[in-house]
């Protein structure tokens, strides 16, 4: 039973979190919206978009996963330094992110430096895009991933290796299936955190036209009067909104499927 006092507050916090949205719904001007959303200065931080966040998330399952096997069957003091570690881009502000990303890898950073003299620059380009973005997507398929670990445990993995199967053969066909909800989550909050990332792209790839203006830059330009018109900032706003549903259903009819 839920107490009746609850349904008070719990109705101002969904209104906090459903009006906003119903607000952008109804400053959307529907008749133009096929047009907006196929115009050029729509299509272009689209096409952007949607091609660094695949990138990005394909960074992510590279290097994220690794990382949640090596924290999840760690030993616990280490696990939660290393937790604590991967969990500190959830925390920190955007542009912060773009700054620690400025000074290791910018002109004047730890390693930028060394970069330019090979011939390499990072910043202001459309790999920083996808650098920013795995940046602040990384820990969402890390700690799904992690989680899923260690709710499956080892048990299965130990009968594995007590039958004489290799320590690679154990992680592809034990491990990996066990965890693949916590996985396609992952992945998919993933991609959809680095499809809106904003502030760190900002900061350190910049808002050139075709080569790091993605769809949140794109938003923001229009808002400051140039690049795309108001409407088409609502109109892409929409769409972010409406990727981010479609993800969150997927996820949560996945889940759903698999506890059944």
């Amino acid at each position: 039973m839920i107490p009746r006092l609850l349904y008070v507050p719990a109705s101002i916090g969904l209104a906090l979190l459903v009006l906003p949205l119903a607000g952008l719904l109804l400053k959307v001007d529907w008749p133009s919206l096929p047009a907006l959303l196929l115009s050029p200065e729509a299509l272009q931080p689209l096409g952007l978009s949607l091609a660094t966040a695949s990138v990005s998330t394909v960074l992510c399952l590279l290097l994220g996963v690794p990382l949640a096997v090596v924290i999840a069957r760690s030993r616990p003091r280490l696990a939660g330094v290393l937790r604590a570690l991967v969990t500190v881009p959830l925390v920190l502000p955007p542009l912060v992110g773009g700054i620690a990303l400025l000074s290791l890898l910018g002109r004047n950073g730890v390693l930028g430096n060394t970069l330019e003299l090979a011939g390499l620059r990072i910043p202001f380009t459309t790999t920083a895009v996808v650098i920013a973005q795995t940046f602040v997507a990384l820990p969402f398929l890390v700690i799904a991933v992690e989680g899923a670990l260690r709710t499956a445990g080892v048990r299965y993995e130990r009968v594995a290796a007590t039958l004489g199967a290799h320590r690679g053969t154990v992680f592809a066909r034990i491990t990996l299936p066990l965890v693949g909800p916590g996985l396609l989550a992952g992945t998919v909050l993933s991609f959809a955190r680095a499809l809106g990332e904003f502030g760190a792209t900002a900061l350190f790839a910049g808002n050139q036209a075709g080569v790091t203006r993605t769809m949140p830059l794109a938003i923001y330009t229009a808002f400051n009067g140039s690049g795309v018109t108001t409407d088409q900032a609502v109109a892409l706003s929409l769409l972010l909104i409406a990727v981010a549903v479609i993800i969150l259903v997927l996820v949560g009819t996945r889940r759903t499927s698999v506890l059944s």
